[in-house]
């Protein structure tokens, strides 16, 4: 019997799973598309599309219910700032996962998976803003 199996384990501990989901949760949040492997990527779907249907409540308690799962306040101020109004009226369905060929080193599947109608700008803008403080402290 297949009970229990609902899951894939991928080779991690419950607590190494849950603190991997956390960040690539927040890593998707915060750039709107990331490159994994496919069965990341299969996995990480479901728990993202709850946080959105979070955000879209958009309440005190689904404001706490997504900062238990998520590692920042930030990820959890755009998730309910940004994205939560965005997908307002949609039914669900927020993310598509597409396949990006394999991994050069050992042939792991890879995907990509971004949000539908996602913000081109969004990928890697907290990095250009960090690296140009960083050059005007240096000046």
């Amino acid at each position: 019997m297949k009970h229990g199996a609902g899951y894939r384990r991928l080779n991690r501990t419950h607590e190494h799973r849950k603190a991997l989901f956390a960040n690539m949760a927040g890593s998707l949040i915060e750039h709107e598309q990331i490159k994994t492997t496919l069965p990341k990527a299969k996995e990480l779907r479901p728990i993202i599309e709850k946080l959105i249907t979070l955000a879209k409540r958009g309440d005190l308690h689904a404001r706490r219910q997504a900062a238990a799962q998520l590692k920042q306040d930030a990820y959890v101020a755009r998730l309910f700032d940004v994205l939560g109004p965005r997908y307002k009226e949609r039914q669900g369905g927020y993310v598509r996962i597409l396949k990006a060929g394999f991994r050069y080193g050992d042939m792991a599947p890879m995907a990509i998976i971004e949000f539908v109608d996602r913000d081109p700008e969004a990928k890697g803008a907290a990095d250009k803003a960090r690296v140009a403080a960083e050059e005007a402290a240096a000046e």
